[in-house]
């Protein structure tokens, strides 16, 4: 996989050469290394609607591009700064860049792109934070009524933030925007190859590596969790924290339909931890389509701009925040559920037996077979016959 990745990273390095009216076997001025590369991010961020064979609609691009600012001017300074980093390796010779260097830098790009961009997504996500309550949602009516000058205006669909999961509607009277799940939509997927997609990079991940590590164990006592979880911090959570009474029983509840602990892989922790880091973590919605979760199923469905206005208004009166924690009693599991610590220790114990047993079989059998062998040099017909007796049906 890694390979057709880097294969396919390649094609567009090749159109940039060709977009710019130079050939791969020629060495590169840094100046002309830099319009490559800007190219190569450029049709990288198109995706599959780059043209990677139009010159001229290209060059206007990249000209209209700088124009505007926008995201052009650090985009390009992270393009500079990967050729700056290449130049302190020592690994160029001259001061011109043949195919395999400009090939290097590419890669480099390419590995380094998600994290990169995942700043946006920071920036984004706090414009959010900004526009909440405390709760990790927003009102749809603030989601839809950007002004003009705000640094990001939101246009999906009411139906898109049904889908993925990103609308709350467990108040029909107040509908509101889960930030977690909003970020982790197909949306915000900045760049789309033939076999990834860049998107924003998922907190909540953080978070349960964190957990994974300390408990070490598919599941876990409730008491072991809000103990370890009330220590977590996150970017809007600060660590040591009185977790709500709510929470705690909310977790018990968890661990009762289990045998006594709480699974870390199953809907219902996902659900909880939502709740614990209400910005950083989904919530733990079943999508009936794995397709509506991919960039490709949502192209050209956004609200117009006369819709959106409308949504703007639509909820303004309602009430901003709901005092009940939103909670279903669904329960998925990726894996089978893990058994109590009861029940592996006796498992443990019969299994430990069981190997006792068949080694002293093992050695009955091994003595039997040389007393067999001792006694034959002296025993007649009749008590061979007789010692076939003792021999074991094994």
């Amino acid at each position: 996989l890694e390979r057709l990745i880097f294969d396919e990273s390649l094609t567009l390095l090749n159109a940039s050469y060709s977009l710019n009216h130079l050939t791969t076997s020629q060495s590169l001025t840094e100046a002309q290394v830099h319009e490559i590369l800007s190219s190569y991010l450029l049709l990288f961020e198109l995706g599959h609607k780059a043209n990677l064979s139009d010159s001229r609609t290209h060059q206007m691009m990249k000209q209209r591009a700088a124009k505007a600012g926008g995201n052009w001017p650090t985009l390009v300074k992270f393009e500079q700064d990967a050729v700056a980093d290449y130049k302190q390796t020592g690994a160029l010779d001259t001061e011109f860049y043949a195919y395999q260097e400009t090939s290097r830098i590419m890669e480099n790009l390419a590995s380094g792109y998600g994290k990169w961009q995942n700043s946006e997504c920071v920036n984004m996500k706090q414009a959010l934070m900004d526009l909440s309550d405390g709760s990790g949602r927003v009102a749809t009516n603030k989601f839809y009524s950007q002004s003009a000058t705000a640094d990001y205006h939101f246009s999906e669909s009411l139906e898109y933030l049904r889908h993925v999961g990103a609308l709350d509607e467990s108040n029909p009277k107040n509908p509101r925007v889960r930030i977690a799940n909003y970020m982790a939509g197909p949306s915000n997927c900045i760049a789309t190859s033939s076999y990834y997609s860049v998107c924003c990079i998922s907190e909540c991940e953080g978070l349960m590596n964190q957990l994974e590590a300390k408990v070490q164990a598919p599941s876990a006592a409730p008491e072991r969790l809000l103990s370890l979880v009330k220590d977590m911090s996150s970017s809007s959570v600060a660590a040591g924290r009185q977790l709500p009474t709510a929470m705690a029983d909310r977790l018990h509840f968890i661990a009762e339909r289990h045998g006594g602990e709480v699974p870390l892989h199953g809907r219902l922790f996902a659900q909880w931890l939502h709740h614990a880091f209400p910005n950083e973590c989904p919530y733990p919605e079943i999508a009936q389509d794995a397709s509506v979760l991919t960039p490709s199923h949502w192209l050209d469905k956004k609200v117009a701009a006369a819709d959106r206005k409308e949504l703007a208004t639509a909820t303004a009166s309602a009430a901003e925040s709901d005092a009940e924690l939103a909670w279903t009693d669904e329960e998925l599991l990726h894996v089978h559920p893990a058994r109590s610590a009861r029940a592996r220790s006796t498992l443990g114990s019969l299994v430990r037996v069981a190997m006792q047993l068949a080694m002293l079989f093992g050695l009955f059998r091994v003595a039997l077979s040389s007393w067999h062998s001792a006694s034959g040099s002296h025993m007649g017909l009749s008590g061979l016959e007789k010692a076939k007796k003792f021999d074991l049906p094994f």
